[in-house]
């Protein structure tokens, strides 16, 4: 994508809590059940890390971007969570943790695979015995779309209209994606680059990292993993 520029900065930040997922309370049943504390990778605006805190989680954070940081310290609790900024696929806390996390496609944000073992690696070196590194991502299906490339109605409304603009390389794995709001006030663009994995080369990542799959699921609330799921909850350990 022509000019595309990868930072999450003051808009992203003040607006990126307008649209919640609505799974945030699973999510954080799910992650609460792994140990006393947890290192959330790409903490943004604290969506997980601020109500798992209320659950009796210790939460540390690392995070790119220091206007989704503010935004956290905005929030009540926000101040008190410990943040290392920088690079989540490189950067360290000097600290184990009984669980590392990283939710809602965050990972595909690295754009390249050696980027993407990285994390995993960097995640393995957070992990305390015992410790799991919890990945949930949805599952890629824009290779079986037209000339990998398409164009989604996200919204209609009299005076208002969403669009989801698409473009997908299958030699890079990487899509190309615009949220695009035509309405009275002009045009907006929310533009995001991906690069989509399959489980299967997540879990060859891992491997690579030292670690191996524990479990996997459909969704936050221990659904099937099936071939109609949508994304995969994947929980990996240290490798014996």
């Amino acid at each position: 994508m022509k000019g595309f520029n990868p930072s999450f900065g003051p808009e992203t930040a003040r607006n990126y809590d307008n649209q919640p997922r609505g799974d945030e309370d699973e999510t954080v049943r799910f992650l609460a059940r792994f140990g006393a504390d947890a290192l959330e990778l790409a903490i943004g605006t604290g969506r997980v890390a601020l109500p798992l805190r209320e659950a009796g989680v210790a939460v540390d954070g690392i995070e790119l971007s220091p206007d989704m940081v503010a935004r956290m310290r905005e929030k009540p609790g926000g101040a008190d969570i410990d943040v290392t900024m920088g690079d989540m696929s490189t950067v360290g806390t000097g600290r184990t943790y009984s669980s590392v996390y990283l939710v809602y496609n965050t990972i595909t944000n690295l754009l390249t695979q050696d980027d993407q073992v990285r994390c995993f690696e960097n995640a393995a070196r957070h992990l305390a015995p015992g410790g799991v590194f919890v990945v949930e991502c949805g599952l890629p299906s824009w290779a079986a779309r037209a000339r990998n490339q398409f164009v989604d109605v996200e919204w209609m409304e009299l005076d208002r209209v969403g669009l989801d603009v698409n473009r997908y390389d299958p030699v890079t794995q990487v899509l190309d994606e615009n949220h695009v709001e035509i309405s009275a006030d002009g045009i907006r663009f929310g533009p995001i680059r991906q690069r989509l994995t399959y489980p299967s080369e997540f879990d060859l990542m891992a491997r690579i990292a030292g670690l191996r799959l524990r479990e996997r699921w459909g969704g936050w609330q221990d659904e099937p993993f099936a071939a109609d799921s949508t994304r995969h909850v994947s929980v990996y350990e240290k490798a014996a």
